[in-house]
């Protein structure tokens, strides 16, 4: 699985595929409201389930407060 993180633009391969949105922010140690989490362009809430051949995004929320 593939995971794009923006705005860093920094691209991670998992070799262990987490099983969920949830697990998968756990493991990037990110709560849910930390980050947005984009598959085929849909937004993907924490008990969606991820596939292997999944390309994920997660988009970082900054507040500039």
């Amino acid at each position: 699985m593939k995971v794009f993180i923006e705005p860093e633009n920094k691209e991670i391969e998992l070799p262990r595929r987490p099983k969920t949105v949830l697990s998968l922010l756990n493991k990037l140690n990110l709560r849910p409201t930390q980050a947005l989490v984009i598959r085929d362009g849909q937004l993907l809430t924490p008990d969606r389930r991820l596939y292997h051949n999944d390309n994920i995004t997660i988009r970082l929320v900054i507040s500039r407060g």
